[in-house]
């Protein structure tokens, strides 16, 4: 885990860009303020709230944005922006509990409030400040400026601090936004990252773009120069190794390599048995008769397979996988002698998510690893050329290195594969029949069109895939009985992944992919769609 001190993302590919840094309190949706940077095609690095004011000054941040928090500020004095942030005399932007703090740092008031703000509201702007002047959902009462938005709040500002005029309020929270345009500070209590506010992307990009002033220079189709260019002085004369999973991250990892040291990568490609419909050939087609990179190909199914029969509990499931992935990757790798580097698909918000603040004050997500252990274990350095890319930023880069669009966009596939998408006991003959079934659901979604938007429904969900339910229902066929399994579809829409809905395709491509599945996969008799939104559910089954 990356030290606070440490910029987590920094390398001299980023140093050449005007920067913006985001200070994490804690809230769940951080990342989504520094993808509607990105969006900007402004550099931005999250970081958790209690760096050093070094850091934060050694960083020369072009601005800087203070995150929402779980948190209260008379709850919790320690949870406040470095010094350093008032010091630099550069804009920043507290937002929900950014602004909270902003307030009492400055000299304001902050207390708990008697009614709550949770979800959509109407947010009347008052003044004409930077920041909001010109951007209206609509015009309210007496011709007041309003802004459709989502609010997440139990506290509320009640005393501004000196120099701060109000910018924004609503009947329940009378300082719902202030600004002190003489420093260019700005708090709003609403989340202009997320895409609930209808608006919030024009805001941030008021903030860095013409307040801030920051130049738009974080574009794909330059960083390829920059990365390779990288990769070349970190690796030298060395060889490298890569885990090729068939997945966007280490496929586009692959491509970039390639084009920077080309023969001296050498990608290890492990089939679990467990991959969607003729993936492996697919795999190979690209990077061995495409790319003309060296690929192994080892075909581990039945390895595999002998360490999940009996096993049904989905954590355990995922551990064997890992475990066997690495065991056989280890052995793979220690053939070719001569790597000296291990290059993974790493990306910025695996970084981000592995973090966490010395105080524990900002929420740690999730531990980071791509092939546990395998770095100390086969005493390679890593490779990441990913880690400073968000996953949209790492699907520009593969179009932009040549990889075909149907290979960059396509739906995420969980690393355990079919394993978590198999309810129960993993049997080879089940994942047969849902290899062929989650295929023909696809090429339903390719094929057909939604004829409101001319855009077929492969691209209009975010993932759609089957699940193999560990039940048998009767059926008939013909004139006979039949007793056999049930698959489930689902599809969903999203644009962040932390929550999702259903996608509601249309009753006649269900009606066709049932039809295709029944009648196609012998084994299948019954066809079922989740409906189920996250929350209260997962995208994934288990």
């Amino acid at each position: 885990m990356a030290s606070p001190s440490t910029p987590t993302g920094s390398g001299p590919s980023s140093a050449a860009h005007e920067r913006v840094l985001i200070l994490d309190f804690g809230s769940q949706v951080t990342q989504l303020i520094a993808r509607r940077v990105r969006e900007a095609h402004v550099y931005c690095e999250i970081h958790p709230n209690d760096v050093s004011d070094d850091f934060v000054r050694g960083f020369a941040p072009k601005a800087i944005i203070l995150s929402g928090s779980h948190a209260s500020t008379y709850e919790d004095q320690d949870l406040r922006a470095p010094a350093a942030v008032w010091q630099l005399g550069v804009p920043v932007l507290g937002i929900c509990y950014g602004m909270f703090t902003m307030a009492v740092q400055q000299g304001g008031q902050v207390e708990a409030s008697a009614k709550r703000e949770f979800g959509y509201a109407e947010v009347e702007v008052h003044g004409r400040t930077r920041l909001l002047d010109g951007i209206a959902d609509f015009a309210g009462p007496g011709g007041a400026p309003m802004l459709k938005v989502w609010m997440s709040h139990g506290d509320k500002v009640t005393a501004l601090p000196p120099g701060f005029a109000l910018m924004a309020s609503t009947p329940s929270c009378p300082i719902a936004g202030m600004a002190d345009e003489a420093r260019g500070y700005y708090g709003v209590q609403f989340h202009p990252e997320v895409t609930h506010t209808v608006l919030g992307r024009q805001v941030i990009e008021r903030f860095v773009l013409g307040i801030a002033g920051a130049r738009a220079d974080w574009v794909m189709r330059d960083h390829i120069e920059e990365a390779v260019a990288l990769i070349r002085e970190q690796v030298g004369d060395d060889e490298v190794v890569l885990g090729l999973s068939g997945g966007v991250d280490s496929s586009v990892a692959a491509a970039l390599i390639h084009r920077a040291i080309g023969d001296r990568l050498t990608c290890v490609f492990v089939d679990h048995g467990l991959l969607r419909l003729d993936e492996g050939r697919m795999v190979m087609e690209m990077f061995a008769g495409r790319l003309l990179a060296k690929v192994v190909h080892v075909d581990a199914s039945a390895q595999f397979f002998a360490a999940l029969a009996g096993v049904s509990d989905p954590e355990a499931k995922r551990k064997i996988i890992g475990r066997e992935f690495v065991d056989v990757f280890q052995r793979e790798a220690r053939k070719l002698g001569r790597a000296r580097w291990l290059a993974q698909g790493t990306i910025y918000p695996d970084v981000v998510e592995s973090g966490g603040a010395k105080t524990k004050k900002a929420t740690s997500i999730k531990s980071h690893h791509n092939v546990g252990g395998l770095p100390e274990t086969l005493g390679l350095r890593l490779l990441e050329p990913l880690r400073d890319l968000f996953k949209d930023e790492v699907r520009e880069l593969g179009v932009a290195l040549g990889l075909p669009r149907e290979m960059v966009h396509r739906h995420p596939f969980p690393g355990p594969g079919l394993g978590v998408r198999m309810l129960g006991e993993i049997v080879p003959a089940h994942v047969k029949l849902l290899q062929r079934a989650d295929a023909i659901f696809i090429d339903e979604l390719r094929a057909t069109v939604d004829p409101a938007d001319g855009r077929n429904w492969y691209d209009k969900t975010s993932q759609a895939f089957a699940v193999f339910l560990p039940v048998k229902s009767v059926g008939v066929m013909g004139d006979g009985r039949t007793y056999d399994h049930v698959v489930a579809l689902r599809a969903v829409l999203t644009s962040d992944f932390m929550t999702a809905d259903v996608a509601e395709l249309p009753y006649a491509l269900l009606k066709k992919v049932a039809g295709r599945i029944i009648n196609e996969v012998k084994g299948i008799n019954r066809v079922t769609f989740d409906v189920t939104s996250k929350p209260p559910g997962t995208i994934e089954w288990e």
